[in-house]
Parts: C-alpha cells; structure tokens; sequence
C-alpha cells in the first residue's frame, strides 16, 4: 500500500467553492470491506428553531437567547443583535443556505450525507457556541439543557444514523453532576468542554488541572461519558486586515497542545483514569510532535515538578485519547506513531473546510494509506467505539 505525502491533488485550481455550491456525487467503492457504514466523527448542525425563546419557563423568556435566519445565516443573540463576530457570520453565509445544515430539514440532511457517502454522523453546534461563556450562568446552563433535549430529539428521530453532541456545566460540581445525569438520560452519548474553562464568579479564569476542578471531573469521569474537544474557540491575538477568515482558521486549526499538556501534566487522567477524551476537527498530524515535545519537556523539568505523572507520556494517548481529521496526508503517512484505533475520519459537512462533495477522494486515500480493515476502523469503528455505541 502507498502513503499520501501531499493534500494537493485532492484540491482542483479554484478550490471547492463554497459548500452551499457542493453537491455529494459518491459512486461506487472506495475499497471499504463490503457492508462498512462510513460515520463521520465530526459534523455540524445549525440551530434553526427558536427553541430557547419556545421552551424557557415565561419568567426566564425575556433572557432567552433568540435564534433567526438573516442574510444567509441562523443567528443567535437578543433584542435583534447578534452574538456572532462578523467573520463568524460570513463563514456561516457559505453553508446555511443548504437545506440540510439547519436542524429544521432533517430530511434533506440525510439525503446530502448519503450523496456524499455517509451513512452516520456525529454533529457538532455551529452558532450555538456564542453562548459558551454567556455571562448568565443560570442562563447558560439552561440553554445548555433545552439544547441537549431538541438535539436528543433529533437524534431518536434519526434511528440511529444521527448522535448529537450535548453541552454541560462545567463550572460547578454540582451542576456538572446534574447535567451530566439529564444528558445520559436523554442518550446522548458525548458532550463538548470547551478548551479553556472561562472564569468563575469572582472572575478568576478556570484552570481545569487545579485542585479546585477535581469535584467536576470525578462527576464527568463517574458518568462514564467521553468527552469532546473541538477547535474554533481561538480568536486571533491581533486584528488581521486581509483574508482575516482563513488566517483566523490556521490560528484556530492546532489548538490542542494547551489542555492535552493539563491533562499529561497536570494529573487530570491520573486523578480520574476513566476519562475517554476525543479531539476534533484538529487533524492528526499534531499528535505525534506533542507526544514528542511532552516526552522532551517530562525528561528535562521533572526535578521542577510539584506532582509527578505516574506513566510514561505515550500512556496517556494511547489509553484515554482519540483524534479526528477530514484530509491529513502527513497524519496517515505518521499512522503507526499515532495508533490505527486512535483516529477517526470525518466530513466535517457543511462546513468550508469539510470533504463535503469530494468525500469520496478522501475516503479512498484513507483506504490507500492503510488498507481496507484498518480503513473500516478509522472510517466507522473507532467513533462507533468511543461513543460506546
């Protein structure tokens, strides 16, 4: 089998064009073992409905985030404004217009991913994600739990060709205990936890590996759910005059190393080794420089530790670690440094940067890369897997 070494031939002179151009056109095999269900680890859905305005109790309505469609795109906000930066707007104007990227249409939904291949979907919010760190808090984790029961809904309603990613509070013991329970009682199989925490009441910022956060993660690691990172959170530390969208999007593109080091570091995992954490939408070539990198850095300061780690740092990815990527030619050439049970191969539809009506050429270069079996894992069984599906 050959290794791809470059994503240039995947991509025509003018690019794609904008996904709401795209159109799914999978024919034939890829060189999948017959029978495989191609699943992709990581999508997005646009909220359509207004469901906070709808499902809020009448004397919390006059907070509730409101949702409405305007010039191409679902938005979120109140009293007619926006929370959405303006470059978060534009990217949302490339692929809301298709029918199948708010949650509205889910018909039309499955009918784009079965022309493009797939038969299963992990998704993630789009807009949603302004109201991670809205300042309300009691607001906040309202949303989140209105949320979490439209997206179950949506996910019964699929019969299983569709798992929606849940939201929870992580600022508080309590709370995460509460809506760790509601998000496994409506079946939703994996949460997303922002790569920063934010700040508590007193405005303090939130470090997940202090002593402070252990109540929180003895409630994530007890409820069993894995959890999900996924990258966007990002914004640029300057302003950016030209082309500000993309260089936004190579800034936000390798996020991980921050909170993968708190974990490996900072004794999250060895505090709770039932942690099962997947990184999205990063790739996977990052993985093996910061396997590297955490090796060089634990040989050369552990006379300056405050708490020894208690394995080698390989031990933590290969034991509690996924990572999904949509096109990484250099990610697959480093397969064997990362683990064919520890990626996992997703569309990442409707988004700009996803395979989205090319698919097809992506999926037949994982298979060219690692042969058929392996392929049936990174395509299908390693998501299956880490939803404990």
């Amino acid at each position: 089998m050959s290794v791809p070494t470059s994503s240039a031939s995947l991509y025509p002179p003018g690019g794609f064009g904008p996904p709401k151009d795209r159109r799914g056109h999978a024919k034939g095999s890829v060189g999948l073992p017959a029978g495989t269900e191609v699943f992709s680890a990581d999508n997005h859905i646009s909220l359509a409905d207004d469901i906070f305005y709808e499902r809020f109790p009448e004397n919390m309505r006059d907070r509730a985030p409101r949702i409405w469609y305007e010039d191409g795109a679902f938005q979120i906000g109140r009293k007619g404004k926006s929370f959405l930066p303006g470059d978060f707007s534009s990217v949302l104007m490339q692929y809301d217009p298709l029918d199948g990227s708010g949650s509205a249409n889910f018909d039309a939904r499955a009918a784009d991913l079965r022309a493009d291949g797939i038969a299963k979907e992990l998704a993630f919010p789009n807009a949603l994600l302004a109201l991670l760190f809205y300042p309300d808090k009691e607001v906040r984790e309202l949303a989140f739990r209105v949320y979490n029961e439209y997206i179950a809904g949506l996910q019964e309603r699929s019969g299983g060709s569709f798992y929606g990613v849940g939201l929870i509070n992580w600022w508080d013991p309590a709370g995460a205990r509460r809506t760790l329970d509601e998000l496994k009682s409506l079946g939703l199989k994996t949460f997303l936890l922002p790569l920063s925490a934010g700040k508590d009441d007193e405005g303090k910022v939130i470090d997940y590996g202090s002593t402070a956060m252990i109540p929180v993660w003895d409630a994530i690691e007890e409820s069993g759910v894995p959890v999900s990172h996924h990258i966007g959170e990002s914004p640029l530390s300057a302003p950016c005059e030209v082309n500000s969208v993309v260089v936004g999007m190579m800034h936000n593109v390798a996020p991980f190393r921050e909170l993968f080091s708190k974990y490996v570091f900072s004794g999250i995992i060895d505090r709770h080794p039932g942690l099962n954490i997947g990184w999205f939408e990063g790739g996977i070539n990052w993985v093996p420089s910061a396997i590297q990198d955490a090796e060089h850095m634990n040989a050369s300061y552990q006379h300056m530790y405050n708490r020894p780690i208690e394995h080698e740092v390989r031990h933590y990815w290969d034991n509690h670690m996924r990572a999904s990527f949509m096109v990484d030619p250099l990610g697959l050439s480093l397969i064997d440094h990362i683990g064919r049970d520890r990626v996992m191969w997703s569309s990442d539809y409707p988004h700009n940067e996803s395979t989205w009506g090319y698919s097809e050429k992506s999926l037949a270069g994982v298979v060219e890369a690692v042969g058929p079996q392996d392929a049936a894992k990174i395509v299908s069984g390693n998501i299956t897997e880490f939803l404990g599906l």
